[in-house]
């Protein structure tokens, strides 16, 4: 599983929290060393190491940290994650940022996982989409695989992706993908469909993937009767977990979902000092 590097983005948070200097953290003699463990208070599934360990590494390279459990993990209450050793002022300063980055990745994590256990055995695949925090997409979408989700396209960079507006300004659908085809050779192509009358248009011209908007459940199983496999169809709209189940039971290849990082809630974790 590929990891985005966690340093420019741990970079920007720690001047967003530290500023000119920790002003707290400087009551502590300069010489002071500390011992700290973080401990998972809920069950959860763990992510955002590298991000936690960047924290550290940036404020003082010589804290120690020693992991007991890895990104991808399920955790329970009271389990220990990690220990920490080392100057307290810099386990002290970079306490919170740490714990932000771990909280929330672990949240996404956890909120992937529980959607991919849920259409588990049928032949759906979950899908973030861009409803992603800003500055955090990469770190995000490194979450959802480690929930056992995919990734849908990470930016406006690496597929086309033709949606109601587009197809309006293009003319037409097949306007639309023959001109991505055109301009952009090799690279998945999606166009996003509002009824069968679009459907069909969209199957005429061959596009990589139809994205099924808003169609309910019914007309889902119907579209998928009517592609017979010769494209790759992906639902979206009004997903929750009351729904996805039924949804990836009609038969569809992807099922996107932006609250898998839109509407993260983040995973509850503490941090305990002990000072030496």
């Amino acid at each position: 599983m590929n990891l985005p590097d966690p340093n420019p983005t741990v970079a920007l948070a720690l001047a967003e929290d530290v500023g000119d200097g920790d002003l707290t953290a400087a009551l502590i003699p300069e010489d002071a060393q500390a011992e700290a463990a973080v401990i998972s208070r809920e069950n959860a599934v763990l992510c955002g190491a590298a991000w936690f360990d960047a924290v550290f590494r940036q404020l003082n390279p010589q804290i120690i940290i020693n992991w007991q459990a890895v990104d991808g993990d399920r955790i329970a209450p009271d389990q220990l994650l990690c220990a920490l050793r080392g100057p307290a002022r810099a386990l002290l300063t970079g306490e919170r940022t740490a714990l932000n980055f771990l909280q929330l990745l672990s949240g996404t994590a956890t909120l992937a996982r529980r959607y991919a256990d849920a259409v588990a055995g049928t032949h759906a695949t979950i899908l973030d989409t861009r409803k992603t925090l800003p500055g955090l997409r990469l770190a995000q979408k490194y979450a959802v695989r480690c929930g056992g989700c995919r990734n849908h396209r990470i930016g406006l960079f690496d597929a086309v992706l033709i949606k109601e507006n587009h197809i309006m300004a293009a003319g037409s659908i097949n306007n639309a993908i023959a001109a991505a085809r055109r301009l952009h050779p090799g690279i998945t192509i999606e166009v996003e469909v509002e009824n069968f009358a679009e459907l069909a248009e969209a199957l005429a011209a061959q596009p990589d993937i139809i994205m099924l908007d808003n169609f309910n459940r019914t007309d889902m199983a119907e579209a998928v009767k009517i592609t017979d496999g010769r494209v790759k169809l992906e639902a979206s709209g009004n997903v929750n977990f009351d729904t996805v189940r039924p949804i990836a039971e009609t038969g569809v290849d992807y099922i996107s979902i932006g609250g898998l990082t839109k509407d993260v809630q983040a995973v509850d974790l503490s941090m305990r000092f002990r000072p030496l």
